[in-house]
């Protein structure tokens, strides 16, 4: 792979667990779970590779329609990750960060992202961005409200509203737009994942199911977005 065009920050909408767990007549849980640790062998690639970001859709604002059980049994998968890997990122020098409206998670919940984040936030290599309750239209809401107070309080003036300051009220503040997004299981759609950040984003969407999706798969789609040429409205 040719380390000058090496994705600063590939996105990744994993989609097909349930499908997974359906094509082997498995409870769909158990699709999720195999989903979480095909998510953790993916991580510790990109820190192996040196990608400096990985930012996923874990759950979306509109994933609460799903029925009570299989929400429940995410929100227990995710709070486990978290510690778990919590852990074991921690002595992989990976860095844990939650994007999204976590005040809507469970409080045991909130205080498992909150351990994880101030757990791995020293750490130098790569940053797992894992997009909790996100939605992008209702990160872009988030971003306008806050934006009106503080004109409102004399803080901001109109004129002085640019993508910059936007940028500067999104969850992903600080961290690099995306220059891959790819989506498993085959849907060619990115589902309100990063829409204001992924305006110039090379997107690959690929047949496979996020449970087999694996570190090669991961190179070649790096190597597919290497033979891109990038011309960012040019």
């Amino acid at each position: 792979m040719e380390e000058r065009k090496m994705p600063r920050n590939i996105g990744i909408i994993m989609d097909g667990n349930r499908r997974w767990a359906k094509n082997k007549m498995l409870p769909v849980k158990l699709g999720h779970k195999q989903g979480a640790e095909t998510l953790k062998k993916v991580v510790r690639h990109a820190n192996k590779i040196g990608i400096e970001h990985i930012t996923v859709y874990a759950f979306s604002t509109e994933n609460w329609k799903r029925s009570e059980e299989e929400v429940n049994a995410l929100m227990e998968l995710l709070e486990n990750y978290l510690d778990d890997f919590a852990k074991e990122a921690d002595t992989e020098n990976i860095v844990i960060k939650v994007l999204g409206n976590v005040s809507q998670l469970s409080k045991s919940l909130q205080e498992s992202i909150e351990r994880t984040i101030k757990r791995t936030e020293n750490n130098t290599g790569t940053a797992l961005n894992i997009c909790l309750n996100y939605g992008g239209r209702d990160e872009i809401l988030h971003a306008v409200r806050n934006i009106v107070d503080e004109v409102e309080k004399g803080k901001i003036k109109s004129e002085e509203i640019n993508e910059e300051l936007i940028s500067e009220y999104l969850y992903t503040k600080n961290i690099p737009d995306p220059d891959l997004i790819i989506r498993t299981s085959g849907e060619m759609r990115l589902s309100g994942f990063l829409i204001w950040q992924s305006v110039y984003s090379e997107i690959l969407f690929l047949d496979k199911l996020w449970p087999d999706f694996s570190a090669k798969d991961l190179d070649n789609s790096i190597e597919e977005y290497q033979k891109r040429n990038r011309r960012h409205g040019a």
